[in-house]
């Protein structure tokens, strides 16, 4: 269920929080047996049970965070005060000491304090904000400073502390149990629950922002797209099942554009042609991707035009090399070679000058490549790995072609390749997980966090003030909070202007 898809009604939404808290309750009853029963023992049953918790408890928060204010649940725990040895930084908001009323000079009236929980580099903090009340000895004017909002109104953490959590989850793959034992190490209990609600409703606030990157990604001449399975947990079932998380990358730094690089990602249940279909619904452009059937559907009409990858074809060849030294892919990795060394020299050159160069150096041994492919594939084994692997690049290279023609597009894929590889290295850290919405929220955070890498922006300095100013910024205006628009100095850390 997404947010967009919530009722509206007050009974509803309370019913399905009601429903949420008992399944979490029964299954960490189950944790608890288990972890009885193995007397401490860690296995990979318990860690998918934790994970699925973990999920479960991040979900209910998205779900309090899109119910109206009048249906915040009842009775929840009260909050323990917060660690006496942690460092303390004070920081007073002071209205103007003059009367707005008569100009005299005021006098303190009183204060109120609030403590937030936050993190810098290497060590919890505490900063107190601590709220003036002035009044005028004159007039009898009262006046005090607002309080900073917070990312999650009346929440604990503080804004960098929230970002050093969805960084270390999704980026660093520590799932939210793991650093909550990190945590109790430095005297700071943190409860699963409570870093999944701050998961679940960071990510809700953030979810706009994702948007809009999707929307300059797609706004790109050409993008490149890959996908990559994630295991899912499927309570209802007592299995796993496989999702699916995609990547759409614009990086046109190989040919000199000064637009920034940036990556987006969907989560889908299964792997429909349908869902590229719907991601890319209103692109235009050229696509680099893979052999994979299911983009088929959108080059038809020509509205998006194929880009195959020579690097797959590469790589087929390579295996086969280092599996038996044969001499024929030995020369198919040679003739790809010089292809390569063709795009070494002109990477970061402008359009123009990588077509000319394309054509005058790259045309002709592509064409002998493909000859040469089709001159020999009839003297192999029809069913032999060698065979095979020159019908696949007999096959995409016709889909490849048309890169001799355009300085803007590359020779591969690998763009999208690098967007998913450090997906597919922790998934199942941190996207092992009891529904598809784990999958989603994934796919939010990844986007942040990747695009924030592709511009050299430290993800977790950025998203930290990010997360300061984005529940009152004008959403119309989401675009100012793009990484490539953040920049940092020596005062803090400061959204450019």
């Amino acid at each position: 269920m997404t947010t967009r898809l919530l009722p509206d009604d007050v009974q509803t939404l309370q019913k399905l929080v009601v429903e949420q808290r008992l399944l979490i309750e029964k299954l960490s009853l189950q944790l608890a047996a288990m972890k009885r029963h193995r007397f401490g023992a860690k296995s990979e049953s318990l860690d998918q049970l934790e994970l699925l918790i973990e999920d479960l408890k991040t979900a209910e928060a998205e779900l309090v965070a899109a119910a109206p204010k009048t249906t915040a649940p009842k009775g929840q725990p009260r909050r323990r005060p917060l660690p006496e040895h942690l460092p303390r930084e004070e920081i007073v908001h002071a209205p103007d000491s003059a009367c707005a009323h008569c100009g005299h000079e005021m006098r303190k009236l009183g204060e109120e304090a609030r403590e937030v929980l936050d993190f810098v580099p290497g060590r919890f903090i505490v900063r107190r904000h601590i709220r003036l009340k002035l009044c005028c000895r004159d007039c009898g004017t009262i006046v005090e400073a607002p309080m900073p909002s917070l990312p999650i109104e009346k929440g604990l953490a503080g804004p960098s502390l929230l970002a050093h959590v969805l960084v270390s989850k999704f980026a660093d793959h520590l799932p939210l149990y793991r650093q909550a034992q990190i945590y109790a190490r430095d005297g700071v209990d943190l409860d699963v629950s409570t870093l999944a609600d701050w998961v679940g409703k960071s990510a809700a606030l953030l979810a706009p922002l994702a948007d809009a990157v999707a929307g300059h990604v797609r706004a790109g001449a050409a993008i490149h797209a890959d996908d990559t399975p994630v295991p899912v947990l499927d309570p209802g079932r007592g299995r796993t099942k496989t999702g699916r998380l995609w990547a759409y990358v614009r990086d046109e730094r190989e040919h000199g554009s000064s637009e920034p690089p940036a990556a987006f990602y969907r989560y889908s249940e299964d792997r429909k042609g349908a869902r590229p279909s719907a991601h890319l619904e209103d692109y235009r452009g050229f696509l680099h991707a893979d052999g994979y059937a299911g983009f088929n559907a959108l080059f038809a009409g020509n509205r998006i035009r194929e880009v195959a990858c020579l690097a797959h074809v590469r790589r087929k060849f390579f295996d086969i090399h280092e599996a038996s030294a044969s001499p024929l892919a030995a020369e198919a990795l040679q003739r790809i070679a010089r292809l390569y060394e063709i795009e070494r020299r002109i990477r970061g050159a402008p359009p123009d000058h990588r077509r000319a160069v394309r054509q005058e150096e790259a045309k002709a041994p592509f064409t002998e490549l493909q000859a040469w492919l089709e001159a020999v594939l009839p003297t192999l084994p029809g069913r032999g790995a060698l065979a095979v692997a020159i019908r696949y690049a007999i096959t995409r290279l016709k889909r490849l072609h048309v890169y001799l023609e355009d300085g803007r597009l590359s020779i591969d894929n690998n763009a999208a390749e690098r967007a998913i590889r450090g997906l597919a290295l922790g998934r199942k850290n941190w996207l092992f997980a009891g529904s598809d919405k784990g999958g989603e929220r994934a796919a939010i955070l990844a986007t942040l966090i990747e695009t924030a890498k592709l511009n050299t922006v430290d993800p977790q300095g950025w998203l930290a003030d990010v997360l300061t100013r984005i529940a009152e910024h004008p959403i119309n205006k989401i675009e100012e909070f793009f990484p490539w628009n953040w920049r940092e100095d020596g005062a803090g850390d400061k959204l450019a202007a």
